[in-house]
């Protein structure tokens, strides 16, 4: 890696972080509307979408349509436009003046406007045990890791749509699922509700958490403990899958940028964050939503904005 004096520098005036729906979105309008949006990528192409085996609920696909596909199809038509997609990680960023500064491995770019897409991580629970054995029997991408678990007894903690969703994929490989939940009800849509209490797959324990993962060299249970009455037990497992939320990627520009108590970005209803052109879409400034229709929309209202952004530098000239 080169030092940061040595690095090529850009200069452009738009870019977009982040490519997932948000990203890719903001990257077709602003891309329509001949602002030239650079895209970079970030370490995850087309976001959480990507590894989502099926989505049911994005509009103009009545037969559903599979993660990896739907984030190539805005990628494509992203592109068809114009914009220009970077496979690159953004390391560092100086929103003190303009024009920003935004640095990755591999260049410096500056620029007048930004549109910060950079979405959200699965949250982790944070019990001994969890980081040592990820990839070893912790998971949180029942998508990506499914196929190792044939025939095999695990459990899904959340009770959200991710939850209920991976928990639904998983049952076409293992043995059974155990959904544990802190609460004595799901927050899931009434639909997945449904599909997963008539799954014969699929078994709950409620109003309990996982306070620890065991084993040595691969998961061998968790233990629990029921948050209404202390009670705590072993329960056998081989796998621990983890849909208990997000945090939002938004560490890189805390030094500039507002943010809420839980780390989401706060924009107005312009997507605009306190900064002159910094605008901020999809999941790192959702904290009510967090669906890939919703992030669309704030994706393609950021370049919207951008643009008039644009277009009002042009008339104090």
């Amino acid at each position: 890696m080169t030092k940061s004096s040595e690095k090529p520098i850009e200069k452009h005036n738009l870019l977009i972080i982040g490519s997932g729906p948000a990203g890719l979105s903001a990257a077709i309008y602003a891309a329509r509307a001949e602002l030239n949006p650079i895209l970079l990528t970030g370490m995850t192409l087309h976001g959480q979408v990507s590894v989502t085996d099926v989505v049911e609920n994005y509009p103009g696909f009545p037969e559903g349509v599979s993660g990896s596909e739907l984030g190539q199809l805005f990628q494509t038509q992203a592109e068809r436009f114009g914009a220009e997609i970077v496979m690159d990680q953004v390391t560092s960023v100086n929103l003190s003046k303009q024009p920003y500064i935004i640095e990755t491995y591999g260049k410096k770019y500056e620029v007048k406007a930004l549109i910060i897409s950079t979405g959200a991580d699965h949250r982790k629970l944070g019990v001994p045990g969890e980081q040592s054995l990820i990839g070893r029997g912790v998971s949180y991408c029942g998508t990506c890791d499914g196929w190792f678990f044939k025939d095999k007894d695990i459990v899904v903690v959340g009770g959200g749509d991710s939850a209920l969703e991976e928990g639904l994929f998983l049952t076409r490989f293992a043995n059974s699922v155990t959904i544990i939940h802190r609460r004595d009800e799901l927050r899931a849509g009434a639909i997945l509700q449904k599909r997963a209490f008539n799954n014969p797959k699929i078994k709950f324990i409620w109003d309990t958490v996982v306070t620890e993962i065991l084993g040595e060299d691969s998961v061998e249970a968790v233990n629990l403990k029921n948050v209404k009455t202390g009670d705590e037990n072993v329960h056998e497992t081989e796998g621990v899958f983890i849909f208990i939320s997000h945090t939002p990627n938004s560490a890189l520009f805390a030094d500039y940028l507002e943010s809420d108590d839980k780390g989401y970005l706060v924009v107005n209803k312009n997507m605009e964050t306190n900064l002159p052109g910094v605008f901020a879409a999809g999941e790192v400034a959702d904290p009510a939503f967090r669906q890939i229709v919703t992030s669309t929309g704030m994706g393609a209202a950021a370049a919207i904005q951008a643009t008039h952004y644009f277009e009002s530098l042009e008339e104090d000239r």
